[in-house]
Order: structure tokens, then sequence, then C-alpha cells
């Protein structure tokens, strides 16, 4: 066999070359427009693939910029953050009020240094601990049973006005706020604790209002002198009195007792008869006998009238306990009554309509004592405007007390001037008065406010027709509060 070749030149067409290959393959040759089609194609795959890098070069140096703009951001939320922590626990450390936190089940999870010194603990061992085991002394009687009372209740504030803890052998008084918090990111409920040492608060409110009791003293001493001087008068007009009877039957007693000893008895009846009746009359015996037990009778009502108003004093004077006690309201208003009776009795009668069924009132005596006092001046004071306008007669105060479903109800009802409904809300704000410059402070209805409202949670209000005389009405809870705003 013989094999033939084709020679190529140097300058051959490679197309050329390659037509005749594809032909010597038996392959279908292609037309410079095709090759032109496949390059052009080529050329736009290429740019594809050299654009979409740069895309993603580009695309990766935004996302690095990105990234570092977010870290930058997070370094800058991150020192914010750890800023406004460190400023929060410069707050929390320099606050100069006891702040401590509860976890849902009770348990501590801060204790500023506030709390630490006022409840006598360090900063750190409480934490963790159960409120009711972090040391403390407390006297109420079960604390832990407090505790649980905040966890069962939905009740957002429990306030504590008498807290009451030993430390270094001294009765310390709290002021205390316990606050129900919800944590949104933990789906927990806490509470936050707040207060504040308040013994020394105590105190002074305590002399105050011991002041103000002695200065409401003081303002009735001239009546109560007068009280007391009136039956000292005629106990001692009387006691002169027996003391002039006694000399005539001392004689008419020495006579009869003469007459029948053996050495001086005289047979002679008719001469006995006759001084004996001599005695008699000259000692105006029958004048004797009815006066002399009335003197006696009247002597006695005056001494027990003069004891009855030195015992009212005593007891309204005394200083008493600050804790609410059982107090019986009826005899502490006619203690009132008594010791303010020179200030009604010249304008008004003074009538007490007490229910004897009502039980035991929890309350500071001395407190209830004063807010009657000035109830019951203020009545006498208002009908003291009338009688000095010539608009009635003597007056009426009525004092009634009753039971009203879970407390105990007084109502102190005068026939004064009455309260305009323009000024009826402002009566008890402190230095309210329409009395004359000079003749009220504006602290009377203010102190009763101040005791009934806010000292024993009570409610008070007045009803009045003006001309026709108010009734300002006083309700007390017969139960102190279980959350301890004693």
């Amino acid at each position: 066999m013989v094999f033939t070749s084709k020679s190529v030149t140097r300058n051959q067409p490679v197309a050329a070359l390659s037509d005749e290959t594809e032909e010597a393959k038996g392959l279908p040759t292609s037309t410079s427009e095709e090759l032109d089609q496949r390059g052009r194609e080529g050329d736009e795959s290429l740019e594809h693939i050299t654009n979409r890098d740069q895309n993603s070069e580009r695309y990766r140096e935004r996302l690095e910029q990105e990234v570092l703009a977010r870290t930058s951001e997070l370094h800058k939320a991150n020192a914010d953050l750890a800023a406004a922590n460190s400023e929060m626990e410069v707050f929390w450390r320099s606050i100069p009020s006891i702040l401590v936190g509860l976890d849902a089940r009770g348990h501590v999870t801060r204790w500023n240094p506030t709390a630490a010194s006022v409840l006598g603990t360090d900063e750190v061992s409480p934490l963790g601990k159960h409120w009711a085991d972090c040391g403390i002394q407390w006297r109420q009687p079960d604390m832990r049973a407090e505790v649980e009372r905040w966890l069962s209740t939905d009740k957002p504030l429990h306030q504590y006005d008498n807290a009451t803890f030993e430390k270094g052998n001294q009765v310390r008084v709290l002021g205390l706020g316990v606050r129900r918090m919800w944590f949104a990111q933990e789906g927990k409920c806490g509470f936050m604790i707040t207060g504040a040492d308040v013994t020394e608060r105590r105190v002074l409110e305590d002399q105050l209002r011991q002041s103000h009791k002695l200065e409401a003293i003081g303002q009735l001493a001239a009546g109560i002198a007068h009280e007391i001087n009136t039956p000292t008068q005629f106990v001692s007009d009387n006691t002169t009195f027996l003391k002039g009877s006694w000399e005539p039957i001392a004689a008419l007693l020495t006579f009869c007792w003469n007459s029948i000893q053996p050495e001086t008895k005289s047979h002679d009846t008719a001469q006995f008869v006759q001084r004996l009746h001599e005695l008699w009359h000259k000692g105006d015996m029958d004048y004797l006998l009815a006066e002399i037990p009335k003197a006696i009778h009247q002597s006695l009502d005056g001494l027990q009238r003069i004891a009855k108003i030195v015992r009212a004093m005593k007891e309204f004077s005394h200083p008493g306990s600050d804790e609410k006690a059982p107090v019986d309201i009826n005899r502490a208003i006619e203690t009132t009554a008594a010791v303010t009776r020179n200030e009604w009795k010249y304008v008004a009668d003074l009538v007490l309509q007490l229910d004897d069924t009502l039980p035991l009132v929890p309350c500071v005596q001395g407190e209830f004592n004063q807010a009657m006092l000035n109830l019951i001046v203020n009545a006498a004071q208002a009908i003291t405007g009338t009688v000095v306008e010539g608009l009635g007669e003597k007056g009426k105060i009525t004092i009634t007390t009753r039971r009203h479903g879970v407390a105990a109800e007084i109502s102190v009802r005068d026939t004064g001037v009455g309260v305009p409904e323009a000024i009826r809300t402002r009566i008890f704000e402190p230095f309210f008065t329409t009395k004359p410059v000079g003749k009220g402070t504006g602290q009377g209805l203010a102190q009763v406010h101040s005791t009934v409202v806010k000292r024993h949670k009570g409610q008070l209000w007045v009803e009045s027709e003006p001309g026709h005389g108010a009734t300002f009405f006083v309700r007390l809870p017969l139960a102190v509060p279980s959350d301890g705003t004693a």
C-alpha cells in the first residue's frame, strides 16, 4: 500500500490547515463567520467571568467594611454597656437608702452597702440566701410567711411603716416598700425592697405629737382650771359650813351625854326637856338636819368631778404607746369631752350617743384623743359663731359611735354655721383656716386627717348644709392591716 501526503508550506494559513485537517478527519469544516462568532462568545464569557470576579471582590470588600463597622459598633456598645453598668453600680452603692433585690423564690440577688450598714450585715453573706435567713433579728413573728405572701399575691406594692428588728441590743424601726418587678428577658418576677431606718424620725414624731398634745392642753388650761375651781369652791364652802355646824351639834350631844352620866344625871325631866329645846333651837337643828346631808352630797359630787377632770387630764396627756392597741373609744371620747368641757359648755350642750356593743378598736389612743379634741373644739367654735352673731340660742354637739361593717364609725355633729361647699375640699389642708388672724392656725383638722387617714388607714369626711351645722365622720378599721402598715 502506497501512502501519499500533502506538503504544508510555512506560510500556509492556519485556517486552511485546520480545514484540511478537519476535512482529512471527515469533520465538517467551519466558516470564518462561525469562528468569529465563537471568538466573540469566548470573549464575552471571559468578560463575564472577569466582571463576576470583580463584583465578588467588591462585595467582599464591602462585607469586610460592614464587619469592621459592626465590630466597631459592638465594641462601642459594649463599652457603653460597661460604662452604664459601672454607673449603675456606683448609683447602687452610693444611694443612701436600703436597696435589696429578691428573685422569684425570695432569695437575695442584690444587697447595697446602705442595707449592710443599716441591717448590721456585710454586703456578700446575704447573697443567695432567703430574705428571712439573712441574719436580721426581726421582731415580726414569721418573716418567711410574710415573704410567701408576697410571692403568692399579685399586689404590686407592700408597705411596712413599722417593721422592727434588733440591732446592738436596740430596737430599730424600718420603713420598707416591697415592689413586685417583672423581668421580661427572663420571664420571671422578682422584688425590689427599698427603705430606711426611721427610728430617729419616729422619736421626733412622737415628741412632736406630744408637744401638740401639751400645746392643746396649754390652750385648755384656763378652762380646765376653771372646771376644777368651781367644784373646789363649793367643796370648800360646804366644808366650812360643816365646820360651823359642828359647834351646836357638839353642844347638844355633850348635853345629852352628860345627862345620862350618874354624877351629872338630872332627875328633873322638865328641866332636861327645856334645856334640850333651847339647845335644839339655838343650834337651828332642823336646818342642819336638812342641809348637812346636802352639803355632804354636794361635796362628794364636787370631789368626784375634780377626780374625773384629773383622771381625764392624766389619760389625755399620757404619752402612751406609739403602737396600735385595742382601745375603748367610747371611754376615750368621754375623757376628751371632760377635758374640753369649758370650751363648749357656755355655747352648747354635748350629747353622747355611744354604742355599748362597739368592740375595742386598734388605734394609737393618744393620737385618737387629740383628733377627737380637735373635732369637739372645732364644733364648739362653729356654734360660737352663731351665738355671737345672734343667729341662735345655745347650740348642740352630738357625738355618736356605731359599728359600720368592718369599721367603727364616729360622728361629731354640731348646729353651727356649717361648711360652705366651696371650701369643703380644703378644710383638711394644713394651715387652711376661715378664722380671723390670731384665732386659728389651720392645724386642727389637718391633724385629724393625718391621724385618721394616714396613721390609721381610716376614712374622714364632712357633710354640711350651710347655716344648719356640719357633721364630721370618722371610720377606723376594726382590724390592723395585714401588710404591717401600722
